[in-house]
């Protein structure tokens, strides 16, 4: 250029496609996306499991019930959200939504100490096996997750509802409870969130699907270590 200018181009965001779609989809797309958070799946879980399926605390009374279940939602839940707020704050990541791969490396690490707790605590409990397996995979697919992290920006949520849906498919397929009704809304449940992802979030489908079959998988091996 003429004089040593140069051209400046204003920033694209080739990645997002938010704009896309109207207000009137991205508010509960948003809203599904905050109540299905990866952080919120092993509560969820876990509230089933203490709640719904009779044996998994069986001979367990209710106060030793709630205790399990809200020291699992201390560890998988509140822990690492807690940790995440204070890394925003002591300036370690630039965003308590970790939009970037830069800034999920730190909560990655510190989310699998947490995880692999629980998960120890679970197996020294002899718990029974669904809620060793749910752990477990919580713990495995925070790894798969970071490794994939070094490539590209896999979806945490597609992670979590993966293991989700199996979780809820291997109940349904491996006892005589019949869970059909539970399997229904956890497929469901999960579409929705993808669904909702693709509408607020910076993902592109690969970076979703990918995310979907490694919790998938992530889950099989839990089970069949669990199992084991």
């Amino acid at each position: 250029m003429e004089n040593g200018e140069s051209i400046h181009l204003p920033p694209v965001n080739y990645r997002s496609e938010e704009n896309k779609f109207p207000a009137a989809l991205r508010f509960p797309a948003h809203l599904v996306s905050f109540l299905f958070h990866p952080l919120f799946i092993p509560s969820w879980i876990m509230a089933f499991l203490v709640y719904k399926y009779p044996y998994a605390f069986a001979g367990m009374n209710e106060q030793l019930k709630l205790y399990r279940f809200l020291s699992i939602v201390f560890l998988t839940a509140f822990l690492p959200a807690f940790s995440i707020f204070l890394m925003k704050q002591l300036g370690f990541i630039q965003s308590i939504f970790l939009r970037t791969q830069r800034d999920r490396i730190i909560p990655y690490i510190v989310s699998m100490v947490f995880y692999f707790w629980a998960w120890y605590v679970s197996k020294n409990l002899h718990d029974a096996a669904p809620v060793t397996s749910m752990l477990l995979a919580t713990f495995i697919g925070c790894i798969a997750g970071m490794m994939a992290n070094i490539y590209f920006k896999i979806s945490m949520h597609g992670i979590a509802v993966g293991a989700l849906f199996v979780f809820f498919l291997w109940l349904a397929f491996n006892g005589t409870t019949p869970l059909g009704i539970y399997l229904a809304v956890a497929t469901f449940i999960t579409g929705l969130v993808c669904t909702a992802r693709f509408i607020v979030s910076d993902h592109n489908p690969f970076e979703i699907y990918v995310g979907l079959l490694t919790g998938i998988i992530c889950q099989l091996v839990a089970i069949g270590i669990a199992a084991s």
